[in-house]
């Protein structure tokens, strides 16, 4: 999100100067940065349920000869809360690159290449 804000840094002074105020250009960053969370949640447990979900596999220790197996849930709950897992990384990534997409004074933002 660093990346983005800096990348854009002319678009936005060009908004801060047309009118929008600091709290409009964090709400932005933050809701790209949430989308961005977002997305990548539903990717990640969609390829954890298709991938993994009622996978077995056993693993033996050859100094006992004893055998331990697993069976893999992937359950509603565990999506659900991967998803939130996302969008709370999604919100923390996001929230000091808004921050200083706010603070970016409007003059020197416009002058960069």
């Amino acid at each position: 999100m660093y990346t983005a804000v800096s990348t854009r840094s002319r678009e936005i002074a060009t908004l801060r100067a047309l009118g929008f105020n600091a709290t409009s250009v964090v709400v932005s960053v933050l809701v790209e940065s949430l989308a961005l969370g977002a997305i990548g949640g539903v990717i990640g447990g969609l390829v954890a349920y298709f991938g993994f979900n009622g996978y077995q596999t056993s693993t033996i220790n050859f100094q006992t000869f004893s055998q331990v197996a697993f069976a893999f849930q992937v359950t509603p709950e565990l999506l659900v809360t991967g998803l939130a897992y996302s969008l709370i990384m999604g919100l923390v990534g996001g929230l000091f690159p808004a921050i200083r997409a706010a603070r970016l004074p409007i003059p020197s933002a416009l002058r960069e290449l």
